[in-house]
């Protein structure tokens, strides 16, 4: 590896303490008696945090143009925040210091894209992103695999179950620690690129190498796509721009709406994508009280991680997949799939035995995850024209976003009035309605439309 990108493998060092912690916080908070709601609750802040912070401090490191310093801070406060955690007593504690660590993570990641792509010519962008999302990625499942480990290992060393959780907080923190040291010496302070040169080119850039086998864990809906689609759907076309040149007054302020800009098919996907998204996540707020009810805290590491390894897999065949047959069709088969299989969870324990079944089933889910992420983005690619590919972008990963946080606060509060099945049948039921408003906006005319736009 270049010497000068070996910071990468601080990075995502620091991401094996964020994986780790992704599933040990709602366990703790369970722990310490979280109601349903409150877990939900947790997911939901946890994905609405991330945003601002990037904001925030890609206004900071642009008024600056510093980078070393916002690395450094995001991974020390990583592990501050991880060694506080084991000290708070309370639900509502643990929430807030869990908003803080996505807060810092996120904060980051606006940084770390102008980071990997200095120096570099801009047809290499893409690769280089999609490093650092392999470096993330492999990070979170090395995070995953020490959890595992830990609570597996902890009760035949005679730990207290809550005890070993607080341990396992403080070596995550080690962990967030021995990143910050080895970044600190291997990442310099490079020459930097504009953040507005960014935004521009990002607009332009394929994505085709991001999701379909460079990394394990998917990030469609995550902070580096939010951040820099809103970034880019705030810009008007080139064409629309300024008219100072030619004497004209150029208006400032002014946000154009970027959905006045889409075609119809376009604006009925990115509403089926939300619907989705919001039934994905009913599902998901819940599941860790779920599996915590059920089997020991390393089960339910190990159940997260074979979630993570279906997906991991799947990308390969996902994006070989979407470029030899229709990406709809794909699609809508993965989202069938994925509705079936929320309501199995809630009774797969009834047919085989608990671990297998729910490792098998939610194994099977992550994998669908794969082909659902990478037709996405395609087919956004597709029904948007060349000036509104950006901007289409990030209205729809800025839009599943929020459904996200949504359908997290949702799930849990569902969960705990009216039980696991049928929370998982009410994040099924969106999941319909969302394949419903897919063949919506697969009409041909729209599509073809779209296409010929684009071409």
């Amino acid at each position: 590896m270049d010497r000068n990108r070996r910071w990468l493998v601080a990075w995502g060092l620091g991401y094996a303490a964020v994986g780790g912690a992704s599933v040990l916080v709602p366990l703790y908070a369970i722990a310490l008696d979280a109601s349903l709601a409150f877990v939900g609750l947790i997911a939901a802040t946890a994905a609405l945090v991330g945003v601002p912070g990037a904001v925030a401090w890609a206004a900071l490191a642009a008024r600056t143009d510093r980078r070393r310093p916002f690395v450094l801070v995001a991974l020390g406060a990583t592990a501050g925040v991880l060694a506080l955690v084991p000290f708070a007593d309370a639900p509502a504690a643990v929430l807030v210091l869990n908003a803080a660590l996505w807060f810092v993570v996120s904060a980051a990641v606006p940084v770390l894209n102008l980071v990997v792509v200095e120096g570099a010519p801009v047809d290499e962008w893409d690769g280089r992103i999609a490093s650092l999302n392999a470096w993330q990625g492999y990070g979170w499942v090395a995070g995953l695999v020490l959890g595992t480990a830990w609570t597996v290992l902890s009760p035949r060393a005679g730990l207290d179950p809550l005890v070993a959780q607080r341990l396992l907080f403080f070596v995550l923190a080690v962990v967030a620690t021995a990143a910050l040291l080895l970044a600190r010496l291997w990442y310099p302070e490079p020459s930097t690129v504009s953040a507005e040169r960014f935004r521009r080119v990002y607009a332009r850039l394929s994505r085709s190498n991001w999701g379909a086998g460079r990394y394990l864990r998917a990030s469609l809906y995550g902070p580096t796509r939010v951040y820099w689609g809103l970034r880019t759907m705030r810009s008007r076309p080139e064409r629309d721009r300024g008219d100072a040149g030619r004497g004209g007054r150029r208006r400032r302020g002014r946000v154009p709406n970027p959905l006045a800009r889409f075609a119809p098919a376009l604006r009925r996907y990115v509403l089926a994508v939300v619907v989705f998204s919001l039934g994905f996540a009913v599902f998901w707020g819940p599941v860790p009280a779920f599996l915590a009810g059920r089997v020991d805290a390393g089960a339910v590491f190990g159940v997260y991680l074979a979630g993570n390894v279906g997906s991991a897999v799947c990308y390969g065949p996902a994006g070989r997949l979407a470029k030899r047959y229709a990406p709809y069709a794909i699609q809508l088969g993965a989202l069938a799939a994925r509705g079936a299989l929320f309501p199995s969870v809630a009774v797969v324990a009834l047919v085989v035995p608990a671990l297998a079944g729910y490792a098998l089933t939610f194994g099977l889910i992550g994998a669908t995850w794969a082909f659902i992420a990478v037709t996405t983005a395609g087919i956004v690619t597709r029904l948007a024209d060349d000036a509104n590919r950006g901007a289409a972008l990030g209205v729809q990963a800025a839009a599943a976003g929020l459904a996200t946080a949504v359908g997290s606060a949702v799930g849990g509060v569902v969960a705990g009035a009216v039980g696991y099945l049928a929370t998982f049948a009410l994040g099924a039921a969106l999941v319909a309605v969302g394949i419903g408003l897919v063949v919506v906006a697969r009409r041909p005319s729209g599509y073809r439309s779209a296409r010929n736009a684009s071409t």
